[in-house]
């Protein structure tokens, strides 16, 4: 087994443990954090099934993105839904067999893959164009960007640039899966797109990406408007 296949292999499970407790803690600690004001931004729903409603259309479209700013909200909508399109592409390298609709994905996932750089140049852009972004944009905000686009690049370049066994990289997958550790290919492309999924698998729990599980947990949107109705105390208050 090749020195590189061994570093490779202790990266991924270093990362995907600090992934898993960083995320899960993050988690935790939003769960457990005390809402003492009742706070959603109006007009807001009546009630807790129409508060879940908002959560839900937050998370799949967008919608006070949308309300706000209409080019940043098409931007930001396009960038997840192909980051979904792509990801959901990769299954085919930790199944077998690969699942059906994952194999109907595979022809779209690579029209994603441009369609998320593009998302994501015009939203780094905006860092510097537009000044009053531009002011509070900080050395995170760029970093976070340029990574997603290294990654969206290394990914492209495996594929028009300088291909990459495919079956090899699947087989190197699931031995990390199995404990069965494969030969990784030594590709330049792949060993830089993996070691940037690396560094964004370490980052992710304690970075501004966190929105992701965060969004569940805002009181601005997971809340009725309902203080005429029923009196909002908090636990520890009670």
């Amino acid at each position: 087994m090749s020195f590189l296949t061994v570093i490779y292999a202790s990266l991924f499970y270093a990362a995907t443990a600090v992934f898993a407790a960083g995320l899960a803690w993050r988690v935790y600690d939003y769960a457990r954090t005390p809402a003492p004001l009742k706070i959603p931004t109006t007009p807001a729903p009546l009630t807790r099934m129409g508060a879940a409603g908002r959560v839900a259309r937050e998370v799949v479209l967008f919608e006070s993105l949308f309300k706000a700013n209409k080019w940043l909200w098409v931007l930001g909508w396009l960038f997840h839904v192909a980051l979904l399109v792509v990801l959901v592409r990769h299954l085919r390298y930790v199944t077998e067999p690969v699942w059906a609709w994952v194999a109907l994905a595979q022809p779209f996932g690579v029209y994603a893959g441009f369609l998320m750089l593009a998302a994501l140049a015009g939203l780094w852009a905006r860092r510097f164009l537009v000044e009053r972004i531009r002011y509070i944009s900080t050395w995170s905000d760029h970093l976070m960007l340029a990574l997603l686009i290294g990654i969206a690049v290394s990914g492209l370049a495996m594929k028009y640039v300088m291909r990459t066994d495919i079956v090899e990289v699947k087989a190197f997958m699931l031995g990390l899966l199995y404990l069965d550790w494969q030969p990784l290919p030594a590709d330049p492309p792949l060993l830089i797109h993996l070691l940037l999924v690396v560094v964004l698998m370490v980052i992710f729990p304690a970075s501004k990406l966190l929105h992701a599980p965060g969004v569940f947990f805002s009181p601005t949107r997971n809340q009725a408007d309902d203080p005429r109705e029923i009196r909002h105390v908090t636990r520890w208050a009670a």
